[in-house]
C-alpha cells in the first residue's frame, strides 16, 4: 500500500511538470501583449473566474496587487447580480475557464464588450468561444490532468496558476517595483517587519551617542553611560564617524593595561566601524549585526556622519524576530 501511495504522488508530481512544461509554449507574442495592456492601464485589473478557476483566479488578483499591479477578484455569479459595476473603462478583464465554455463567464463577455475594456482569455481551449471574443489569448494546453479520470483540474490549474504569477512578476520587473514599496504594502506580517526601514526605528538627534577623536576616555565613558546604548561613536572634525566604543572596546583597552581615567579615545576605539543608511532595510541591519556578532550599529548619512543607531533590542522590540 505504501508503494502505491508514493508512486500516486510522483506521479501527480511529474504530470503536473508536464503541464509547466508546455506553458512555456505559452509565452509568446500574446504574452507580451497582455504584460504591455495591463502596464499602459490606468485602471485595475479585474481577474474572474469560477470553480477551481475562480480560487485560482483570486490568487492570481492577489498577487498581482501584492506586487504593485492594482488588481480584486470579481465572482461571475455576483458580477451577474449587480456587481458589474466595479468594471470602468480603465480597467483590464482576465477571464479564467479552461474550456471556455463556462457559461457564468460567457455572460459576462457582452458587458466587458459594452464598456470596451480589453479581455484577456486564459484558456485551455483556443477554438473556445471566449478564446475567440478575448482581444488577448494566454493558452494553457495540458496534455493530461493528474486525476487518474483525466477529470478534477489538477495540471491546468497548476499552469494557470504558474502563468499568473509570470504575469505579475513581469509587471512587477517592468514598474521597478523596489522592496521598499513591496514593505508599503505588506505593513502586517513578518514580511512587512523585515522590510522596515531603519530610518522607522533608530534613534535620532540628542539620542545618539557621539563624542570627538580628540575626547578623553572619561568623556567617552559619561557619554555611553547617559545614552544608554553601551557604545559611542568617535567623529571626526566634520563630524564624520571615524570609530566606536563599545562595552568591549572598553574591556580590552583595560586589559591591555591602559587608564581610564587619562586615556584618550582614539587609543581604544574601533576603526572604521561597520554602519547602515537610514533607507537600508532592517532585515538587512538584522543580518549584518548577526554576521558580525555586534549589538549596536550607527546609521550615517551620505557623507558619513552619524543621524541616528539602532540597538538589537529595537530590532527585537519590532517583532521581527
Amino acid at each position: 500500500m505504501d508503494d502505491k501511495i508514493i508512486e500516486s504522488a510522483l506521479r501527480t508530481i511529474r504530470i503536473e511538470k508536464e503541464g509547466l512544461d508546455n506553458l512555456e509554449k505559452s509565452i509568446d507574442d500574446q504574452f507580451v501583449k497582455a504584460v504591455k495592456t495591463i502596464y499602459d492601464s490606468k485602471g485595475k485589473v479585474i481577474v474572474t473566474g469560477i470553480g477551481k478557476s475562480g480560487h485560482v483566479a483570486h490568487k492570481i488578483a492577489s498577487t498581482l496587487s501584492s506586487t504593485g499591479t492594482p488588481a480584486v477578484y470579481l465572482h461571475p455569479a455576483d458580477a451577474l447580480h449587480g456587481d458589474l459595476g466595479i468594471i470602468s473603462q480603465d480597467d483590464v478583464v482576465i477571464a479564467i475557464s479552461n474550456s471556455g465554455e463556462t457559461s457564468e463567464i460567457l455572460s459576462l463577455i457582452p458587458y466587458v464588450k459594452f464598456v470596451g475594456v480589453p479581455l484577456i482569455a486564459i484558456t485551455g481551449n483556443e477554438r473556445s468561444t471566449l478564446a475567440r471574443k478575448s482581444d488577448i489569448l494566454l493558452l494553457v494546453r495540458v496534455e493530461r490532468e493528474a486525476c487518474p479520470l483525466n477529470l478534477a483540474p489538477t495540471a491546468s490549474t497548476t499552469a494557470t496558476l504558474v502563468l499568473g504569477d509570470a504575469l505579475a512578476i513581469a509587471l512587477l520587473e517592468l514598474r521597478g517595483f523596489t522592496k521598499e514599496k513591496f514593505a508599503r504594502l505588506h505593513p502586517g506580517g513578518l514580511l512587512g517587519r523585515k522590510l522596515k526601514l531603519v530610518k522607522e526605528i533608530m534613534h535620532t538627534g540628542d539620542r545618539v551617542p557621539r563624542v570627538s577623536v580628540n575626547a578623553s576616555m572619561r568623556e567617552a565613558i559619561l557619554e555611553m553611560t547617559s545614552k544608554g546604548f553601551g557604545a559611542t561613536t568617535v567623529v571626526d572634525e566634520g563630524g564624520r564617524i571615524v570609530g566606536i566604543i563599545t562595552d568591549g572596546d572598553l574591556r580590552r583597552y583595560i586589559e591591555r593595561g591602559n587608564d581610564l581615567n587619562n586615556g584618550r579615545v582614539e587609543d581604544a576605539m574601533t576603526r572604521n566601524p561597520k554602519v547602515i543608511s537610514p533607507d537600508s532595510l532592517v532585515g538587512e541591519a538584522l543580518s549584518m549585526m548577526e554576521k558580525y556578532k555586534i549589538m549596536v550599529l550607527p546609521v550615517v548619512d551620505e557623507e558619513g556622519r552619524p543621524v541616528g543607531i539602532i540597538h538589537l533590542h529595537d530590532i527585537l522590540g519590532s517583532g521581527i524576530i
